[in-house]
């Protein structure tokens, strides 16, 4: 499909070591992934095959030999090496991989093909819908590399479904939740050696969805493009599994009822700039909103979820329009149920957060982030003498081994990929 928004500039990254996809005399193609039979995806485009004397594909072998990703050269097939990076000091920042997955289509009509594309920038019309009126959704989820190589990917058909849910409420077209699965794997998979180490971090995926049509009065796009790339990463915040500390903000608010506050729009992330900003110049981590009707009432944390915990009692704001209703956050709740909690999700009033023995954050990048300290309106409340919550502590290592593959997968959340 012909598009007004043209991807350009799909040239192997300058500066970046390439030493696993080895230069060939001539040209090969990156085929589709072996781990389906459906027609999702098309080759590179000509223009692509001719110039990248770096690209890879899968060998045919691997069809039949456990989904295995390789690289091919004349001469010989090589496994998957990591790339040569510092491992051990990984930050949550991003980090350009191999390759990108695209995949385009009209107003009015479905997603049907994509492709993996080199890694590059983009090129839009600065009529785009995205860049004029922001007709954009994300998602994010992340891929982990166990000790026996095999790669994990956790719940991706609920960032699919997220994805839909917010594509309707943003007049956009979204891809099926099969076609959303595939692509992650695919991505992944391409870039297999940006993968961490176990125990190391994980490979960060960012699906896109936006609207790529150029339009000029108030109106849906008339094209939209899927795009997923992906990015190593180690902790969001820079504490690590280590309290972090907020602040409760009065004056701005991330989201109002009727908004998008429970999509994840590209929007709602912006607008929690200025107030995080502020907050990190007086030392904070982040910053937790309140409701914008009562001003009273727990919300979310820039992007994350928030927690109080009681004795055995978890509670979390409920989701009613303007909270995101995160995947972790959902994940959180089974599995503290599973361990014998009580939870509850309901109307949490700021001064709960006085009396609470634990508070932590969850979302796809933290996983669980315990809360050491919050101020409000000058009035500093501290948690656990400043360290990690038992429960905290608890659920985190429940979560985090089961993502990672370290425990038996009871939930059926874990997609394993080879």
């Amino acid at each position: 499909m012909e598009s007004a928004a043209v991807f350009a500039g799909l040239q192997p990254n300058p500066g970046r070591h390439h030493h696993l996809l080895a230069p060939s005399r001539s040209a090969t193609k990156l085929l589709p992934p072996p781990f389906t039979d459906k027609h999702h995806f098309c080759p590179l485009p000509l223009k692509l095959q001719k110039q990248s004397h770096y690209a890879s594909y899968i060998n045919n072998n691997a069809i039949n030999n456990g989904n295995t990703l390789r690289v091919a050269s004349p001469a010989s097939n090589i496994t998957s090496e990591l790339a040569d990076i510092d491992w051990d000091n990984l930050g949550f920042g991003f980090m350009p991989t191999d390759y990108m997955y695209v995949m385009k289509c009209s107003q009015g009509e479905n997603f049907s093909k994509g492709e993996l594309q080199r890694f590059g920038n983009i090129e839009l019309s600065p009529s785009a819908g995205i860049l004029n009126y922001g007709q954009g959704l994300f998602e994010g989820l992340k891929a982990y590399r166990k000790h026996d190589g095999n790669i994990l990917l956790f719940r991706p058909e609920e960032n699919a479904m997220r994805l839909k849910m917010g594509a309707e409420r943003m007049c956009m077209p979204s891809p099926s939740v099969e076609q959303f699965v595939e692509a992650v794997k695919a991505t992944v998979l391409a870039n297999e050696r940006w993968i961490p180490p176990s125990g190391k971090g994980s490979l960060y995926i960012r699906p896109l969805l936006m609207g790529s049509g150029a339009v000029l009065g108030l109106a849906p796009a008339p094209e939209y493009t899927f795009l997923i790339y992906v990015s190593p990463v180690g902790n969001y915040f820079k504490e690590g599994l280590a309290p972090i500390n907020l602040v409760v903000e009065t004056e701005m608010h991330r989201a109002t009822p009727g908004g998008t506050g429970g999509v994840k729009t590209v929007g709602n992330y912006a607008a929690v700039l200025k107030a995080q900003s502020a907050a990190k110049a007086k030392g904070y981590s982040d910053v937790l909103y309140l409701d914008s009707v009562q001003k009273r009432y727990l919300e979310e944390v820039s992007s994350c979820n928030v927690f109080i915990v009681k004795g055995n009692l978890i509670v979390t704001p409920a989701i009613k329009g303007t909270i995101l209703p995160g995947i972790t956050r959902k994940s959180i709740i089974d599995v503290a149920l599973s361990q014998g909690f009580e939870v509850e999700e309901r109307l949490v009033s700021v001064d709960e957060l006085l009396d609470a023995d634990e508070v932590f954050c969850t979302g796809t990048a933290v996983v669980v982030s315990p809360v050491g300290s919050i101020t409000r309106q000058g009035k500093r409340v501290t948690y656990g003498n400043n360290g990690v919550g038992l429960v905290s502590q608890q659920l985190y290592s429940a979560l985090t081994s089961l993502q990672m593959g370290l425990t038996e997968d009871r939930m059926g959340w874990i997609v394993e990929l080879k």
